[in-house]
């Protein structure tokens, strides 16, 4: 079985394409194509596929001739290092320093690289060992573990439905600022109050009062619904 590297013996950007291959294949469970590698980072496809086989020779990744490319145990090791320290940067920017969950996830982009799993482990200790990022996201736990639970969209609960928002995507920035503004945040329960027809928004209630939500919102708000 290869060994995986540590992160401070890859570059950034093997440790960027193992974090995007890791994200890209827990949200589609199948093979990841060269092509939605390269749309994931905003590289040109030839870029991406050079950069597989430089990922492919360090051990991280297997490819699937016509199909895409996997992770390696190795190279899920190597992501999920860099996702702890993103996540638990995010959180110390947020709750140490005080910064917006809207703008943590741009400052721990350019931090992940930098720290230690010395380091990382001192700001865990210092949260107090947290589980979830400002998001909901799963922090890793050091060892290289983590739960991966699956929630459904806002979008898809009707009237009188309850449950918890849990996770929120970091990259819409308005989004997150948006929810902010309204004093909606994951781990806050909520009720359904009515749906409207044709697509229309949800009035959904929360401790913050009651709010229309609707669109791309509601597709991208992860909810564990109360059974």
């Amino acid at each position: 079985m290869a060994t995986a590297p540590a992160t401070t013996a890859v570059s950034d950007a093997v440790q960027d394409y193992a974090k995007a291959i890791y994200s890209l294949h827990r949200h589609a469970e199948e093979p990841v194509s060269t092509s939605a590698l390269a749309d994931r980072l905003g590289v040109a496809p030839a870029s991406a596929s050079a950069m597989v086989k430089r990922l492919e020779s360090l051990g991280l990744v297997r490819r699937e001739p016509y199909h895409g490319v996997e992770l390696t145990s190795a190279g899920v090791r190597v992501a999920l290092e860099v996702i702890r320290h993103h996540r638990l940067l995010e959180l110390y920017l947020a709750e140490a320093l005080g910064m917006s969950w809207d703008r943590v996830h741009e400052e721990a982009e350019v931090l992940e690289h930098a720290i230690s799993p010395a380091l990382s482990a001192l700001i865990a200790d210092k949260l107090g060992n947290p589980t979830h990022d400002p998001h909901g996201d799963p922090i890793p736990t050091a060892s290289g573990e983590i739960e991966e639970r699956r929630y459904g969209p806002l979008a898809e609960l009707d009237a009188g439905e309850r449950g918890t928002f849990t996770r929120m995507s970091d990259s819409d920035p308005e989004m997150l600022r948006y929810l902010s503004a309204r004093g909606i945040a994951p781990g806050d329960r909520f009720e359904v109050l009515e749906r409207q027809p044709f697509d229309g928004p949800l009035l959904v209630r929360f401790d913050s009062g009651d709010h229309a939500l609707g669109g791309a919102l509601v597709r991208m708000m992860r909810v564990e619904i109360e059974r």
